[in-house]
């Protein structure tokens, strides 16, 4: 979560500031100089640093200012005092000041000013010190791989300002920011509600017994075009103990989220998940194995499909420190054993923050270890059928030499959410926005949204409703309705054919397809009420997903998803029996129609017997163009003319 993810941070620096205190041992040492009162004014000091008294350190070095103020370790002490405070720009600043006192530089002065001048985004003296440094050093230096890897951040860093990509932030206001930390957010994919980390102090129901702070989750919904004052997310998603580091699916139905610092969890941070129905949430309930391991898991993202989650973890078996892995929710609740993303996404250093688009298939993750500004870059990588491609730094100024924490796109991928402590906010960590560079935008993503319910009683159904990629028959999005309200919400990929299915246990299911680059963009949602049918005697329900080529009488392969849908149904209803009818249009001859009809509804059946069910539960008829649906005079109304039906015929 947040304060774990930085205080990585800090144990970074302190490592940095123990390399000075031995090298200005050294170079004190090692240095002939006569000035005893400076020397033993710049031991003090040393011993008041390596103590964390920083101001008393600093009062021995005004002093030997005094005495002599170019003796050039007096610049490396405040150089390390300014290290260990994180101010980065000072601390180059005296160190520049040692290099340019001393007579003969120690070799890793050069190293140590140049990662400070990265962090403070001096770049081209940081190169220079860079290289400095391998002028004086052997080819055996432990640092050659830090440098490489310093020249290579100052090299594309200098190309990225002088590149900047498009970036305007703006602050989300008083209804969503405070002079707490907001942080993480998460939308779900209409952009109608926000989820967010606040960190807070302790109060007296803080449960954690070292904790200064205690996150919560926050929400606010959307009316029209402003966010409403937000308002605490109620027990049992809030405890005492640190929530935070979630996501929503987009669908709205799931929430899933870490949990830190607690004594019944499996390592320090822990993934739990949580369920909406109607307005309320689930109690949470821990991923347990094989997620969650005595190590540390966090930052959980979901994809479209709603079964994919990616997240954050230092377990073994990785590439780096903080690795991205994967895992799928087969059944609600469980999870399969995770999948590390592998060296093209993971380096040896950290990687973190994952979100996925509601593409399904572009990733937006925090690395510190790919080539970037010099702190934590936020890139992207998009999944091929061959797996990840090289990722990609968003450039500057999205990135900087500063730590960046996390991205959220929305599902148009034309909006970006983050966090930033920036100047001019209302304190601390403030959620902001800004339009996204369109180099660096995902496929855009609308979304399906409506509801299911009876189409006699109009009473709301949960249904489990598929939005299949028909090109490849590979699921988009699996989702359900509400069983309080009815509603649904699914993300579709604009420019796909699409077969959506809707389906519940006792009903037969609703199908159709549609193509959404004809009729919808990413601005233009696509809005639809959805009436299921009981099955009754003599009802007929449009097979809307079975196709054949023309004036043939084989399946396609499309067909496969929707018929395998008929066959779950026949399955759970085993008492139904059902006769499938064929039609065409009225093109041809009455006798040939007939015949064409027959043979389409024959292979319907054969599929159905091959699939396991039996055939004393099936009938097949071919109806040629007798049975109309829709005037043949146009070319829309014959292709509804040309389709297969089932009927039930017993109940």
């Amino acid at each position: 979560m947040y304060h774990r993810f930085f205080h990585t941070v800090i144990t970074n620096k302190i490592l940095i500031v123990s390399c000075m205190m031995m090298f200005f041992m050294f170079n004190l040492s090692a240095q002939d100089y006569s000035n005893k009162k400076v020397v033993e004014l710049c031991r003090k000091a040393t011993e008041a640093m390596n103590a964390k008294n920083f101001e008393k350190a600093e009062n021995y070095l005004k002093k030997a200012i005094k005495l002599d103020s170019t003796f050039a370790d007096i610049y490396v002490i405040q150089g390390d005092i300014y290290n260990f405070s994180l101010k980065s720009e000072l601390a180059a600043d005296n160190y520049e000041k040692a290099i340019r006192y001393s007579n003969k530089p120690k070799p890793i002065l050069y190293f140590i000013t140049a990662e400070e001048e990265v962090k403070c985004a001096r770049y081209a003296r940081a190169k220079a010190n860079y290289l400095s440094y391998l002028e004086k050093i052997d080819d055996h230096s432990p640092l050659l791989k830090d440098v490489d890897k310093g020249l290579k951040i100052c090299d594309f860093a200098i190309g990225a300002m002088s590149n900047p990509v498009a970036f305007e932030p703006v602050n989300m206001g008083f209804n969503i920011n405070s002079d707490f930390d907001e942080y993480l957010p998460a939308l779900v994919a209409d952009e109608s509600e926000i989820i967010f980390t606040v960190m807070r102090p302790r109060d007296e129901h803080t449960i954690c017994n070292f904790c200064d702070m205690e996150e919560d989750f926050y929400a606010s919904v959307k009316i029209g075009e402003e966010w409403q004052p937000r308002f605490l997310l109620e027990y049992p998603l809030n405890s005492g103990y640190n929530e935070g580091a979630q996501c929503i699916s987009p669908d709205g139905h799931y929430l899933f989220f870490t949990l830190c610092n607690t004594d019944f969890g499996n390592g320090s941070c822990d993934l739990y998940w949580s369920k909406r129905i109607g307005n309320r949430w689930s109690r949470p309930r821990n991923f347990d194995a094989p997620v969650n391991t005595k190590f540390w898991e966090s930052q959980p993202s979901i994809s479209p499909d709603g079964k994919t989650i990616y997240f954050v973890s230092n377990r073994p078996g990785g590439v780096g420190k903080m690795d991205l892995w994967k895992t799928e929710m087969t059944d609600e609740g469980v999870f399969s054993v995770p999948e590390n993303l592998g060296p093209t996404i993971n380096t040896e250093d950290d990687d973190s923050a994952p979100f996925i688009h509601a593409d399904g298939r572009t990733l937006y993750f925090v690395s510190n270890g790919h080539i970037g500004m010099g702190g934590r870059d936020i890139f992207f990588s998009t999944r091929t059928d061959t797996g990840w491609t090289k990722p990609v730094n968003l450039g500057y100024p999205i990135n900087s030499s500063a730590d960046e924490i996390n991205l959220l796109i929305n599902a148009s991928g034309t909006t970006a959410y983050f966090s930033s402590d920036k100047d001019g906010g209302f304190g601390g960590q403030d959620l902001y926005y800004f339009t996204l560079d369109e180099q660096l935008r995902p496929t855009p993503v609308t979304y399906m949204k409506g509801r299911v319910y009876d189409d006699r009683t109009k009473q709301p159904l949960k249904a489990t409703i598929e939005l299949v990629d028909l090109k490849d028959n590979k699921v988009i999005t699996s989702t359900y309705s509400d069983p309080v309200t009815g509603e649904f919400l699914a993300c579709i990929l604009t420019g796909t054919n699409v077969l959506l299915n809707v389906s519940h246990p006792y009903y037969p299911f609703y199908s159709e397809n549609f193509q959404i680059e004809a009729n919808y963009t990413e601005i233009d949602p696509y809005l639809k009420d959805i009436p299921l049918r009981r099955p009754e005697i003599g009802e007929t329900f449009v097979l809307r997903n079975v196709f054949f080529d023309f004036d043939q009488s084989i399946l396609k392969d499309e067909s496969f998803v929707e018929l395998d849908k008929l066959v779950d149904y026949l399955n759970s209803n085993t008492n139904i029996k059902i006769e499938l009818g064929g039609h065409t249009d009225n093109q041809g001859s009455v006798e040939y129609n007939r015949i064409l009809s027959l043979e389409r509804a024959k292979a319907v059946y054969n599929y159905l017997i091959n699939k396991g069910i039996s055939a004393n539960r099936l009938t097949f008829e071919g109806y040629g163009m007798s049975k109309p649906i829709a005037t043949n005079d146009t070319e829309p109304g014959k292709a509804l003319n040309r389709r297969t039906e089932f009927k039930i015929v017993s109940y």
